[in-house]
């Protein structure tokens, strides 16, 4: 009854909810795992941890996943004097780096150089997404036509980006 106690004032007092089953298949795992240390002198894998408990890896490592505390980007990971180093500093964006915007914006300038027509091909190949044959339906010309001068566009920007 107390152990029952316990376990419902961690689950209701925790600061993300997280459902009783993927909380149960944690605890399985962590005690799988301790078990495992102990009597082999090791740390287990998650496929060994798996088979101890007969639950898939996947849900292993999600439920294990889903008991970490949640962090804040801004807690310090390393201070040394005045310099503190946050967990924010160590997640990289591979959306918004610097390189993407250069690179967006020479891109556009590219655009810029290719006669109306070419620039609206490109425009809807892969800004919009759409395929040659849609392309060629819009425009009112043949798949074959808006091949050559996509083609022909290409060429014209990566000459220009490589000036």
């Amino acid at each position: 009854m107390i152990i029952g106690e316990i376990r419902r004032y961690l689950r209701d007092n925790n600061s993300i909810r997280v459902s009783r089953s993927l909380r149960d298949t944690a605890y399985k795992a962590i005690y799988a795992k301790e078990n495992y240390a102990k009597q082999n002198l090791r740390e287990p894998t998650v496929n060994e941890i798996a088979e101890e408990i007969g639950i898939p890896k996947e849900e292993i490592v999600n439920a294990l996943d889903a008991i970490q505390s949640p962090v804040s980007l801004y807690d310090p990971v390393y201070s040394d004097g005045g310099d503190t180093l946050y967990v924010m500093d160590q997640i990289s964006d591979r959306k918004n780096r610097e390189e993407n915007w250069v690179e967006s914006i020479s891109l556009r300038e590219a655009l810029e150089h290719l006669p109306e027509r070419e620039k609206h091909i490109i425009e809807l190949r892969f800004y919009d997404g759409k395929t040659q044959t849609e392309v060629a339906a819009e425009i009112g010309i043949s798949q074959a036509q808006v091949s050559r001068l996509e083609k022909n566009a290409l060429k014209t920007m990566r000459s220009y980006l490589n000036a």
